[in-house]
């Protein structure tokens, strides 16, 4: 009896769980770059139930291991490329291969994305949603002067402008820096934090030369809409299911509690 209490609840807990990071998920559909989160569950310990009494409480008998609780086990990111979105931003990036792009924050710690959704805030430096500015190879923050330039696939950002001298006119190009992308040996060792950052105490890489950057694009997330409503549907029910099995334990409890204890 006492089994189905640790059974029923542990197992409510692990599905609120579960719907709770396949909320954020769907939360997250048309966020650039989010990778996808899935819950792994697993049993918290298990036993060796026995039956005694039989011939004699020094005759026991195995009959099964079981356990008594379920839990999270842990909450794995998937990291696979998703599909890509022309925009015509000036200011949209996306990344084609393995790769993060670099993000100092505003108290100076340095993060890692594949939201490429840039802005430029008021000092003209490139921003990632009020998060922060994003780095160029040479860590330093990357300004941009004007609207005028155009990126490379591998992250330079050169602009354009036009002067007259003695009537003809000239284009001069400046450079305003590359985007920084790096790389790592174990995707395990990364740290989701909040607004689509990573954070991680492993050293970065540089990305290979097989990662692009795309301008003017962006990365989807890789969340698939119709598995996260299946998972969701399945994870409620089993919710619901489990809580109804709850009160029916405590109903004959209850009842062995007050109705026999009077005999």
């Amino acid at each position: 009896m006492y089994q189905g209490f640790y059974n029923l609840v542990s197992g409510m807990l692990t599905q609120s769980r579960n719907l709770n990071v396949v909320s954020n998920n769907m939360v997250n559909l048309q966020t650039p770059g989010y990778k996808n989160d899935t819950m792994v569950s697993t049993t918290f310990q298990e036993e060796m139930l026995k039956r005694t009494g039989r011939w004699g409480d020094g005759n026991d008998q195995d009959l099964i291991t079981s356990s008594k609780i379920i839990t999270a086990s842990e909450t794995y990111v998937d990291y696979t490329q998703g599909n890509f979105e022309p925009t015509g931003g000036v200011y949209d990036f996306a990344l084609s291969g393995n790769g993060f792009f670099c993000i100092q924050t505003n108290d100076g710690q340095i993060r890692y994305t594949r939201n490429g959704s840039f802005a430029v805030d008021q000092d003209g430096y490139l921003v990632l949603n009020d998060q922060g500015r994003v780095l160029g190879t040479g860590g330093q923050p990357i300004q941009i002067g004007h609207e005028e330039f155009s990126v490379d696939s591998r992250g330079r950002i050169t602009g354009r402008n036009a002067t007259y001298v003695n009537g003809q006119s000239q284009v001069n190009v400046q450079d305003f820096g590359t985007l920084r992308v790096v790389d790592f040996v174990d995707y395990d060792q990364l740290h989701r934090e909040d607004n689509g950052l990573f954070s991680t105490d492993q050293a970065a890489l540089q990305a290979s030369e097989s990662t692009q950057i795309l301008w003017q694009t962006l990365e989807k997330s890789n969340v698939d809409m119709v598995e996260e409503m299946t998972s969701m549907m399945s994870s409620q029910r089993a919710l619901q299911s489990a809580a109804q099995m709850l009160k029916m334990y405590d109903r004959i409890m209850e009842k062995s509690s007050v109705d026999i204890g009077r005999v």
